[in-house]
This record gives C-alpha cells, structure tokens and sequence, in this order.
C-alpha cells in the first residue's frame, strides 16, 4: 500500500546494476537488463505501454530462458506502476540466489505459507489459492490470468499467481502483478514474503489512495 515512491524505474535498476545485470536500451524505447547467466531478464517497458493490468500500464517485465541463447522465454512476469519496489527488487535478488534454473516442485503451499507466516488470512472460500492481508487491502491468489500473458506452455485455462492492491472495494487497483503458469512457486513466495513483511519502508510520497490505511512515522 506504500506504493513505488515514483521510484521504481531506478531503485530496480541500480539493484539489478549491482546485480551485475548488463543492461542496454532497445529500439522499442525500452530498457533491457539480462542476468550474468544470460538467463534471465528484466524489461522496464513502461514506454513502449504494450498492455495494462487492471487498468494499469505495465512497467516491468521479468523472463526467464532455458539457454542464453534460446529464442523463446519459459516464463513471464509483469508488474505495473505502483508495485513497491522492494517486493521487486527482492525477487530479483532471489534469481541470483537459485542454485538451479529449473522448475521447483514446489507447489501453491509454498507461497500462501510465506504469506501466512506474514500474518495474511486464507479465503474462506478458497484457502488453497487466495490469501489477503489482515486490512483485505492486497490479495494473492491463484487465478485463470488475462489476456497476453506469455508462457511456454501454450495449453489454454492455465492458472498463475496474480497479486493486487485494492484500497478500498471497488476502488482502483493501486498496482497489479502477473505471473505466467510455468514461473516456479519459489519465485513467487519470495516476491509474496516481500510483500507481506511488516517492516517499515522509507517513501517521500505516498499515494492518495493509501491515506489512512498506513502507519507512518515521520523522521526529522
């Protein structure tokens, strides 16, 4: 509910740069970033706006690859303006961590745990897929996904993880999340973890949406 600060071009940027992510712009006015493996990439896409999530406009997309060189990504994010970006940031830092690149066996308990441990409730009516935050201000859960998500697996009614801000019901999203069917659950538990942590986050602005939904604490 912090939302991104307006900063979340260069605070995911000079993360990846310490990375060691490569990074170049494209033709498309995009900025590429690609892991040291070659296997990985991150897209700051806001300028070519290809499609939106909730209403939205994506800002970033994150791929995967089999091989360095392999054409076709196994599996896509997406993430518009809004998204805090330690959430992003600490999925990112996670990719470096993996000791593999394959899909974990990991199933849906794996990211509803990360965010029960956060204090997140289950739905009633869907405890296996769907959790939301104490305040039924954010959600994350298992859901059919909207159109132009990619994914290597083209069988069609795939579920994938979804997460979203609502600050009220029937407001506008404040941000939204995307994850293709095949992104593994690892992944998706480390940006949900993220999410749900209740640590403080510094902000220089907050979004209107937010007024009276956080705890702020203000430094001299």
């Amino acid at each position: 509910m912090a939302g991104d600060d307006g900063a979340l071009a260069e605070r995911v940027g000079e993360t990846l740069s310490r990375l060691g992510w490569r990074m170049w712009p494209t033709a498309r006015n995009t900025v590429l970033y690609v892991s040291p493996d070659g296997l990985y990439g991150a897209e700051w896409i806001l300028a070519a706006y290809p499609f939106e999530l909730g209403g939205l406009p994506v800002a970033w997309q994150l791929s995967a690859r089999a091989h360095p060189v392999s054409a076709m990504t196994e599996w896509n994010a997406y993430f518009t303006t809004g998204v805090p970006h330690e959430a992003l940031t600490d999925l990112l830092v996670e990719f470096g961590a993996r000791k593999t690149h394959s899909v974990s066996a990991s199933g849906p308990p794996k990211v509803l745990g990360a965010l029960s441990a956060k204090g997140w409730i289950r739905d009633m009516d869907r405890p296996q897929t769907t959790a939301t935050d104490a305040a039924f201000t954010c959600s994350v859960s298992l859901e059919l996904l909207p159109p132009l998500i990619q994914d290597a697996d083209p069988r069609p009614d795939q579920l994938g993880w979804q997460a979203w801000a609502e600050p009220m019901l029937g407001a506008p999203y404040l941000w939204c999340a995307t994850f293709s069917p095949s992104v593994p659950h690892d992944l998706v538990a480390a940006f949900a973890s993220s999410l749900g942590s209740p640590a403080p986050v510094p902000r220089r602005s907050l979004p209107k949406s937010s007024e009276g939904r956080l705890t702020v604490v203000r430094s001299s």
